[in-house]
């Protein structure tokens, strides 16, 4: 079993699990210290649990107990499997009040609503979307509790006071988007857990906080490819990107065009293609 640690927080760990057992290898067992929600990436497996038995395939979710005990068999599939587990903090299952036999469930089989989610991760784990891998982890467990608890989400009223802290924490952000910011050092600023911050956010301004913080680095990273004559390497470190790469995709995505086009269009451009570089921009 190949397992990589892709986030660790106070609220929230994921990890990605990469199984390469098959049929008449030995079973094993699996004892979960933590509330957890395994979404099956890829492959297949079976699961044993409080003498229930569940067949796992890409799409189902896997849901970890504390101190249970699950059984683990590859009796139907010889490629493994891989999965992208998150696993919660006890103030985060709080939170979600999704009740005891929630997390005794063992297992879903594939849902419409938490496959789209698990690629939504996928994507996040792989920096193919704006979207924070944090965030969409509170994302999933809400909506994992609301499904398999068969409860009817309530939508939240953003209050006065919810109004300003959501502006102020943008405000924060923006003015600090060249540093490291999560999700707990956002919601930390609003004085607010992060599933209530986030929640909160997002109702209010229509965008995540890290949705919010890439396009700040967006925004600025634009403002400087446009006036500034400094490497693009420079200007992608200094307005908060951690890799050329990351940026290169992340800007080409918004913008339509390389960073280097994007400066080239700026200093010399056309009309219409000024036209489509700030359409395009403004609606990422």
């Amino acid at each position: 079993m190949a397992t990589t640690l892709l986030l660790h927080s106070a609220a929230i760990r994921v990890t990605e699990f990469r199984c390469g057992a098959g049929p008449g290898d030995i079973p094993f067992t699996e004892c979960h210290a933590a509330h957890s929600i395994s979404y099956v990436r890829k492959g297949s497996f079976g699961c044993h649990t409080r003498g229930r038995s569940f067949e796992l395939v890409a799409g189902s979710i896997m849901v970890g107990h504390p101190g249970d005990e699950y059984l683990c068999t590859h009796d139907h599939h010889r490629y493994g499997d891989e999965c992208l587990s998150f696993f919660l903090a006890p103030e985060l299952v709080e939170a979600l009040d999704g009740g005891t036999d929630l997390w005794r469930s063992g297992a879903l089989p594939p849902l419409a609503e938490l496959m789209v989610l698990g690629e939504r991760a996928q994507a996040a784990a792989e920096g193919r979307n704006d979207l924070g891998l944090d965030e969409l982890g509170h994302v999933l467990a809400n909506r994992f509790a609301v499904l398999a608890g068969g409860r009817t989400q309530r939508r939240q009223r953003a209050t006065a006071r919810d109004r300003r802290r959501a502006v102020e924490t943008a405000l924060w952000i923006d003015a600090h988007s060249h540093h490291a910011i999560d999700l707990e050092r956002a919601a930390g600023e609003a004085g607010l857990s992060p599933f209530h911050f986030l929640r909160v956010f997002s109702a209010v301004l229509g965008v995540t906080p890290h949705q919010y913080l890439v396009r700040s680095r967006l925004r600025h990273a634009a403002r400087l490819l446009a006036g500034d004559d400094r490497a693009i390497t420079e200007i992608a470190f200094d307005v908060g990107f951690g890799d050329l790469s990351n940026f290169v995709r992340t800007f080409r995505r918004a913008a339509g065009v390389s960073p280097r086009g994007f400066r080239s269009a700026s200093r010399q451009p056309r009309q219409k293609d000024r036209k489509i570089l700030q359409d395009r921009l403004v609606a990422h």
